[in-house]
Parts: structure tokens; sequence; C-alpha cells
């Protein structure tokens, strides 16, 4: 592991994110909130899931160095009376574990879909294409919208881990487009080199040749491009959470956070919603800045 470590580093893409201060600053941003939401259960104070160990007595308490605040809770507590220092580190969990598998699936719908149609041509391209048109010409926050609130409907006492796939599956089916109509163009230009002609000529099975020799050459800008979607991926579901048609309320995600926060903003209770947005704006923030360091790394002519 030490060895791979040291080879990526001494590699372009590790040279440039050695001197790149902006980097390694957005890289440990967010590691930092990766940890903390994996081992959530092992770092947080409080479980804020656990019904039985909340008191009423201790909701809407202000930050511990506020007047009125308990150090038992840093960052105060929600109306329910939940630590929303521990509250955050659960509700990033569930925040990116939607965003990741949601863009993880669009990664995989959208390059499929992108090399079917760049590389047979024709009328699955046609077609492929006209179905990426009619989906990009609705709002992406509209369809998951419809696809979320359909999905709710079908199944109202649906599991909680029910509910989350069916918002994993309303991010994915509005964000593999851009993968599709990206691979498609990177297709188009890689399907008439001599490599995949001499491949053709030997014999290789169409298939084959997209998997092998098409696919590793086309991999750069999805690559940016997921990165940065995860970003996007997060916020669209902090956006159907504060709609209520996101994360359910018995696991509250960033969003949940945000709207429970937000009844109370002009009560006086401001730390509800600020620290939820804070950690929100912090996640989105340092991957948009890693998804902006990896294309300029990735691009030979920056280099």
């Amino acid at each position: 592991m030490i060895a791979f470590v040291r080879r990526w580093l001494d590699s372009d893409v590790g040279h440039s994110f050695r001197t790149s201060p902006t980097a390694i600053v957005a890289a440990g941003m967010a590691l930092v909130c990766v940890v903390c939401a994996v081992f959530a259960p092992w770092i947080a104070p409080h479980n804020p899931f656990d019904l039985a160990s909340l008191e009423l007595s201790n909701a809407r308490l202000p930050p511990s160095w506020s007047e009125g605040g308990n150090p038992a809770f840093w960052l105060g507590t929600d109306d329910q009376g939940r630590d929303i220092l521990s509250a955050l580190m659960y509700g990033a969990r569930i925040s990116l574990a939607v965003g990741l598998a949601s863009v993880l699936l669009s990664v995989v719908i959208g390059v499929s879909l992108g090399l079917l149609a760049g590389f047979l041509g024709g009328w699955v391209d046609s077609l492929l294409m006209r179905v990426c048109d009619v989906m990009l010409s609705f709002p992406p926050i509209l369809v998951a919208l419809l696809i979320a609130g359909v999905g709710r409907a079908l199944f109202p006492d649906a599991h909680d881990s029910l509910a989350l796939g069916v918002l994993i599956l309303a991010i994915t089916l509005t964000g593999w487009v851009q993968y599709a109509r990206t691979v498609r163009g990177s297709t188009l230009v890689e399907r008439h080199k001599e490599y995949v002609q001499a491949a053709r000529v030997t014999g290789v099975s169409p298939l084959r040749i997209m998997r092998r020799h098409v696919l590793p050459n086309v991999l750069g800008p999805v690559l940016v491009l997921a990165t940065i979607q995860v970003a996007t991926a997060i916020i669209t579901e902090a956006t159907l959470s504060f709609l209520g048609v996101g994360a359910p309320p018995t696991s509250p995600s960033l969003g949940t956070l945000i709207r429970v926060g937000n009844d109370y903003l002009f009560s006086g209770e401001w730390w509800i919603t600020l620290f939820p947005g804070a950690m929100l704006v912090l996640i989105s923030l340092s991957v948009n800045l890693l998804g902006d360091w990896l294309r300029d790394a990735l691009n030979p002519r920056l280099r």
C-alpha cells in the first residue's frame, strides 16, 4: 500500500497534487468529512437515532459556548433533543452514501449506453441520443421529485432502506445522461483510430473491443465528471430531503436537518440550520475543488 502511494506521488498526477495547495486543502477537508461520516458510530458523542436516549428537556439547547448551553452538546441540540454534532456525522453518512451510490449507478448506466451509441452508431445512436435529449429537456430536480414522489406513494410504509433506494434511483435517472453524452462523443473519435481498426481486422468481437480497448481511453473525462457530480448528487439529495421527499425523518440526512432547523430559524435557534448547512457547503466545496484539480491534472495541454 505504501509503495503504491509512493508510485502515485511520483506520477504526473501525484506531482500535480503535491504542488497544488488548493487540492491538498480540499482533499484534507473531504477526508475529515468522510472519516467522521464512516466512523460516526465510534466518533460521535451521542447516537441521535436512539430514541430511548433522547430527552425533550434538552431540546433546542444553544451551542456550549453560548449562554444556556450544555457542555455535553458542543453545537447545541435540535427540536427533539438530538445532539447537532452527532446528527451532522450521521447525516453526512447518509448524504455521502446516497451521493456516491447514485453517481456509481449513473456512471455504469451512462458509460454503457454511451459506448453502445458511439461504437455502434446508426439507429442505436439516434435512439439513445433522443432519449438523452428528452431527459435533458426536464429540470433534473423536477424529474427526481417526480420519481421520489411516485416511489413514496407506491410504498408509503416502506422501510428506511427502501426509501433510500428510491432516492438513489431518482438521482441516478437524472444523472446518467451527461456520462452517456460524454462517452459517446469520445467513442466516436476512438472508433476510427488504428488500434480499433486493427482489432476488428483480427476478428475481435465488438463487445471486447469496447471493453478492453475503447473504454480505458474514454474514462478520463468520466472520472472528472463523476468527481464533480458527487457534489451535485449530494446537493440534489439535500434538496429532496429539504422538500420532504428524500431521506426519512427517522434517518435524517443533512437536507432533513436543514429542513427541521428552518422552522426555528426566525425564533432564535439559528444553530439547528446553520451547522448542517455549513457541513453541506464544506462537503460540496471540497469535492468540487478536487474535481477542478483533477480536470487540470488529467489535461495534457496544461502540464
